[in-house]
């Protein structure tokens, strides 16, 4: 006797027979997926247990990217390896109940700089750690509330204040209690959480070599309210207000040369409230638009660019803001689907060092790469950024983007500011405060390759044409020449 399950023709395009005495419900169902192109090798038991992995490798090139000196050749100019390997897995025993455990190893291969992550722009090593654990109880299609507990990301928005940094091959993530409240009648839902971020351990070379729990740090608490709707009509609008209280200016990491770095900011005591609003893909014809802006207050150690922290040791009063506005047009009928877009992004900056108030906007957890130059020599941070953008699809399996920016200070009395937010480019001396604005302009190529679904190549080239601020500050060691960085990556994951 034979059994004929429509499903699976229907997903296969022909009909499909098996013989009833041997299919059960489970093979049914895997026969469906596999029929629909969605079957999981990594998937165990109808689902209730599933497998991940992912493997990436990227080759790097960099040259005059701190020191804008051709004639110097430092451990910065360099060509290495970055590799990093996850694994993770996760157990769904019922629909209202999900636990995820994800492991993660991550390698600097051939490297110049000393083994410490961050310090020289550093990623250093970070032998196999737990990035993730979490239990996530409740079913938003049951019931409007569900809690997630324990190690996880933490992404709103375009990730300009709060991302999981994944460009970085250490990433970021964080130990949290996130309560969601989700009305799928109403579009509209509502993240409160309370987190602190995971410390990458070992601060120096040789305590970077073994292994060490990577733990978070209890001195940085940061929570917050995000909400987001689809009330307005072709677009997503999202509401927020933030709290950050960092106790210290630590971690302090080392490379034993007398280079330091401080990835995770100033001591500081703040409050962040913003909105942004989104348009619906596809819903204005060609047209897209995003837009955001970000008001803080409170108080922080400040003057980063000078003393670490302040010379008083006393907190100054914080008010900054941060704006940022794009839009673009993709003619989907044309060959190739051009799209074309302007952006046009800035952050305050402390205009005044010698009062009581910093305005100097700080970018709490962002994932600054994608937006301000893969170069990544600036952040939401005393900046004027407006930039032009070029996207085509020569072949639905190959994307290719241009981009095009261009950098001025908001002010000169403050600092320019890496990609970090943390780490600056010049001292803030005399040269700096009396140099022109202009910074410089850069000019980004990549180009996107999946031949076959969990595979993905990535490559890139930047160049950065340095401006009168450089020239303005140079010395003998630092220099005002152009800086260059290439790239290969390979992705694959299943």
């Amino acid at each position: 006797m034979k059994l004929f399950l429509p499903t699976s023709a229907l997903l296969a395009g022909s009909v499909l027979f098996v013989d009833s005495a041997e299919v059960t419900e489970a093979q049914r169902l895997k026969l469906e997926h596999k029929m629909a192109g969605t079957d999981n090798p990594l998937s165990f038991d109808n689902g209730k247990l599933v497998l991940d992995l992912q493997e990436r490798l990227r080759l790097e090139l960099r040259a005059n990217n701190f020191d804008f000196n051709s004639a110097h050749k430092v451990a910065t100019d360099d060509t290495f390896l970055l590799q990093r390997f996850r694994l993770g897995a996760t157990v769904q025993p019922t629909g209202w109940l999900k636990a995820y455990v994800q492991g993660q190893d991550a390698r600097e291969i051939d490297s110049k700089r000393r083994n410490a992550p961050f310090v020289l722009g550093a990623e250093g090593d970070d032998p196999f750690d737990l990035r993730q654990g979490y239990v996530e109880v409740g079913n938003a299609a049951e019931c409007p509330l569900v809690v997630k507990i324990g190690r996880q990301e933490l992404v709103y928005g375009d990730e300009r204040l709060i991302g999981n940094f994944d460009w970085n091959n250490l990433g970021r993530t964080f130990d949290a209690v996130k309560l969601r409240y989700e009305d799928s009648a109403r579009k509209f839902w509502a993240d409160a959480f309370a987190a602190h971020v995971v410390t990458i351990e070992g601060f120096g070379p040789s305590e970077n070599t073994g292994w060490r729990f990577n733990q978070s740090n209890w001195d940085d608490t940061f929570a917050g309210l995000y909400a987001s709707t689809r009330w307005v009509p072709k677009q997503t609008t999202d509401f927020y207000f933030l709290y950050r209280n960092k106790n210290n200016n630590n971690p302090l990491y080392s490379d034993g040369l007398g280079n330091g770095a401080r990835p995770y900011d100033i001591k500081q005591e703040i409050y962040t409230t913003g909105t942004r609003v989104k348009s619906t893909p596809g819903t204005l014809g060609g047209f897209d638009y995003e837009a955001e802006a970000a008001y803080q207050f409170g108080r922080d150690a400040g003057r980063i660019g000078a003393a670490y922290p302040n010379a008083s040791g006393k907190s100054l009063g914080h008010e900054a803001f941060a704006l940022e506005a794009r839009g673009g047009y993709t003619w989907e009928e044309a060959p190739w689907k051009p799209r074309l877009g302007l952006e046009y992004s800035l952050a305050s900056g402390d205009s005044d060092r010698n009062d009581s108030k910093d305005e100097s906007f700080l970018n709490l957890f962002p994932t600054n790469h994608k937006f301000y130059g893969s170069l990544d020599l600036f952040a939401w941070k005393n900046v004027h950024n407006p930039s032009v953008s070029l996207k085509l699809a020569p072949h639905e399996t190959v994307s290719v983007q241009l981009d095009g920016h261009a950098f001025w200070l908001y002010t000169n009395e403050d600092a320019w500011y890496r990609a970090n937010a943390v780490a600056t480019v010049r001292p803030l001396d005399t040269a700096a405060r009396n140099a022109d604005k202009f910074v410089g302009t850069e000019l980004d190529l990549t180009v996107g390759y999946t031949p076959l679904k969990g595979l993905k190549f990535l490559a890139g080239y930047s160049h950065f044409f340095a401006g009168d601020y450089l020239t303005a500050t140079r010395t003998a060691v630092a220099g005002d020449d152009d800086a260059d960085f290439a790239y290969v990556q390979a992705t694959l994951s299943f």
